[in-house]
């Protein structure tokens, strides 16, 4: 299991051909303040960036990044989208899986798909109800 994001980025660099990180962030609105591990709401996106491996440093620096852009995000869903014999795939061709990944999120489908954290780089757990 991923626990952190260094994990998930030493993992794409160990593929057999280059990735294309892809992100989406993304606003929690809680309906009810449950138990933390059980807590019902919906998930909002709020914007989508693909970049290299190589062009993220660390969680923190992609945090910031984000954070220059807008603020009210909770959760970061991440996936990996795979290069072809050894050339890595453009922003062009990230885009359709980046509208999946927004589709998915606003349905509430396919999420276990993605790896999740919250802002503290604490893996997240979803569960569509």
């Amino acid at each position: 299991m991923i626990s952190k994001f260094s994990d998930l980025q030493e993992m794409a660099n160990e593929q057999p051909d280059p990735q294309r990180l892809l992100f989406l962030f993304a606003e929690v609105n809680s309906e009810s303040k449950k138990h933390k591990s059980q807590q019902k709401g919906t998930i909002t996106p709020v914007m989508c960036v693909d970049k290299l491996p190589n062009e993220v440093s660390d969680f923190a620096s992609l945090v910031s990044e984000a954070d220059d852009i807008a603020k009210n995000w909770d959760f970061m869903f991440i996936a990996s989208l795979s290069g072809d014999k050894g050339i890595a795939p453009t922003s062009k061709d990230a885009e359709p899986y980046l509208t999946k990944m927004t589709n998915d999120v606003m349905s509430g489908h396919n999420i276990a798909r993605y790896v999740v954290f919250d802002r503290k780089e604490n893996p997240v757990e979803l569960v569509a109800s």
